[in-house]
């Protein structure tokens, strides 16, 4: 790490505030360049202590950047997390108020609901279907309380800002059907998301890691590196397997996973 304690809740006091406002701040990794992304995860670690503080409760964990293509984008070659707090929950059908959001996104993924604690760098595959209660489709909604690009310089955000922005978390639905984990293929279980109508972005479980069960695997041996685990209830979201979709108000969404299950969620 290579911030200072100080540096570390300033930066994570400013995206609380940036949240609270509905406005964005300049790039972290613009203002600190020599940013790690062990200094990311500690500004997002402040940043949901901050949260917690007031009144917020933990209820899970969200994988991003698992696919190939948005690897490639931020040139990195691993995942990053985030955590769900409980104000991120919406049902399904749910109509998001406008300026909850500053620029929201939709992703599609298969979420996992556990149900017996998981942790250490020796968790198997089979260990993590013995655990999970059942499986989901979802949403997710992104956002980001940084800039996606600093004006001046044309830089764009990377990793190190998209992480201290709790992996730029805003929003989660989950489907009303659920699935045994080992009842679905889910590397092929697909997706047909249409906005106001039209068909944006498909996808396969497969781009998650080659299975979403990788997804949930690695977010499990990454805790393990800070002593951390998954808890009974905590909802897992394993990673999208489709492109961000940009969300502008009055958007309508239909998320159709075939059999698997069906998503929608509206934008005031």
């Amino acid at each position: 790490m290579t911030l200072s304690d100080h540096d570390i809740r300033a930066a994570a006091e400013d995206l609380f505030r940036a949240e609270t406002e509905c406005r964005q701040i300049g790039l972290l990794s613009l203002k600190h360049p020599q940013m790690t992304l062990d200094d990311a995860y500690a500004v997002q670690a402040e940043l949901v202590r901050r949260k917690r503080a007031a009144g917020l409760g933990v209820i899970g964990w969200k994988i991003g950047l698992t696919s190939r293509a948005m690897q490639q984008a931020l040139d990195i070659t691993t995942p990053d997390s985030g955590i769900l707090l409980s104000d991120m929950l919406f049902a399904d059908g749910a109509v998001v108020p406008q300026g909850r959001f500053i620029q929201p996104r939709i992703e599609a993924e298969i979420a996992f609901v556990m149900k017996a604690p998981l942790a250490g760098k020796s968790v198997t595959r089979d260990q993590v279907l013995a655990a999970t209660d059942f499986v989901t489709p979802s949403l997710e909604i992104l956002d980001t309380r940084i800039l996606r690009a600093d004006p001046a310089t044309k830089a764009t955000r990377k990793i190190q800002d998209t992480v201290a922005d709790n992996a730029a978390n805003a929003g989660i639905v989950l489907g009303v059907q659920r699935h045994a984990p080992d009842a679905f293929d889910l590397r092929r279980v697909g997706v047909i998301v249409r906005r106001c109508g039209v068909v944006e972005e498909t996808g396969l479980g497969a781009g998650v890691l080659d299975d979403p069960v990788t997804g949930i695997l690695w977010l499990i041996h990454r805790l393990a590196e800070y002593g951390q685990g998954i808890a009974p209830g905590e909802v897992l979201l394993s990673g999208s397997f489709i492109r961000p979709i940009e969300a502008p108000p009055g958007s309508r969404f239909d998320a159709d996973f075939g059999d698997f299950g069906h998503v929608t969620l509206n934008f005031a």
